[in-house]
């Protein structure tokens, strides 16, 4: 079979008769019981077999961010294309697309903020009060710490502790958990209310500290939250329900417009 260089690709070897991801065979694969999805993920996006800490961490990073319920826009969004007659796929895509700088961004925004004062050299305090200071001026909400919904999102706790015996075991470095320790330290000075991590934050610690980009991580988060929509998609459709909005049938948007008027 004649190859050519118009596709090149450094991840996947396939000819007839032979599949195989960046050098170890899909054979191989299948049949090893250390090779996890995490492990396949990790494998595609970095072209190595993780240590089984690493493909811990990062199966409870993306276990964690799976689903938010319908309040969350990306499952809503799920759940009433499904009700259009789609197939699942469309409904899955139709949330994967919401998910954007506002709704699934911001664990990209916080690793590369954590990523600039980590690059910075000077002591991390000095540089979490400047770049929060940045924020304030700015009037910018900081990505990655406090949530609508929970007053201590209860995903933060459990995926920090592994994070902390990841760095204990001298598998990680920690410094993405310094900065971000260092952040919810600061803003929350002074308050009644603190202001801890939520989801996107304590996930984009792992996903730093694991060294993937920040472009990944935004891409994790859609794998993970994928799972929920999916869920969501295949429930709706067992309502059999059609065309189902945003509100109950019986409610209407409050009209704001012009009042009755003739046309001229």
């Amino acid at each position: 079979m004649q190859k050519s260089d118009w596709w090149h690709t450094e991840i996947s070897d396939i000819s007839p008769g032979v599949i195989r991801y960046h050098g170890y065979s899909v054979e191989q694969l299948i049949a090893s019981e250390g090779v996890s999805v995490g492990s396949m993920i990790w494998l595609m996006t970095r072209g190595e077999i993780p240590t089984p800490l690493q493909a811990k961490l990062l199966e409870r990073a993306m276990i964690a961010a799976v689903d938010h319920g319908p309040q969350a826009p990306s499952i809503a969004i799920a759940r009433m294309a499904m009700t259009c007659g789609v197939d699942i796929n469309n409904a899955m895509a139709s949330a994967i697309n919401v998910l954007g700088d506002v709704h699934g961004g911001a664990g990209q925004q916080l690793m590369e903020l954590v990523s600039e004062i980590i690059a910075d050299g000077r002591p991390v305090e000095v540089v979490v009060s400047e770049k929060l200071r940045e924020f304030r001026a700015r009037k910018k909400h900081i990505p990655g710490f406090g949530h609508r919904f929970h007053p201590r999102d209860p995903r933060r706790d459990p995926l920090l502790r592994l994070v902390e015996q990841a760095r204990d075991a001298g598998e990680i470095e920690g410094k993405a958990l310094e900065v971000t320790l260092e952040i919810e330290k600061q803003i929350s000075a002074g308050r009644t209310r603190p202001i801890p991590m939520n989801i996107d934050g304590a996930t984009a610690v792992i996903y730093s500290e694991l060294g993937f980009s920040p472009m990944l991580g935004r891409g994790l988060f859609v794998l993970s939250r994928s799972i929920g929509a999916l869920a969501h998609a295949n429930e709706e459709f067992q309502s059999q329900m059609r065309n189902k909005g945003p509100e109950n049938r019986t409610v209407l948007p409050n009209y704001q417009g012009a009042a009755p008027r003739d046309v001229p």
